[in-house]
């Protein structure tokens, strides 16, 4: 993973909760996770993440960060698919 994914990751899982995550940016660390992503209704987005699934909400109205409920969403996607910083140290060969 690249030093760009891992501190991403980081910030994602930082408190309080960081509000200047680019959705793009987002996007990027999930496809390098291996996320099977599809567009549904309106700004909606599911993403299946190993075993985990959920939908996350780009933004929209001329942004592209992601708000305090879309982070903690993504939080939760990545926690139940096993991607949080903790594991990811885990598994990092030394």
């Amino acid at each position: 993973m690249s030093q760009k994914h891992v501190n991403l990751l980081r910030d994602i899982f930082q408190d309080p909760v960081n509000t200047k995550l680019s959705f793009r940016e987002v996007e990027s660390l999930l496809k390098h996770l291996g996320a099977q992503m599809e567009s549904v209704a309106g700004a909606r987005m599911r993403v299946k993440l190993n075993e985990a699934e959920g939908v996350l909400h780009r933004p929209h109205h001329g942004g592209n960060t992601m708000d305090r409920h879309s982070v903690q969403s993504l939080r939760d996607l990545l926690t139940r698919g096993g991607a949080t910083p903790a594991q990811y140290e885990a598994r990092r060969p030394d």
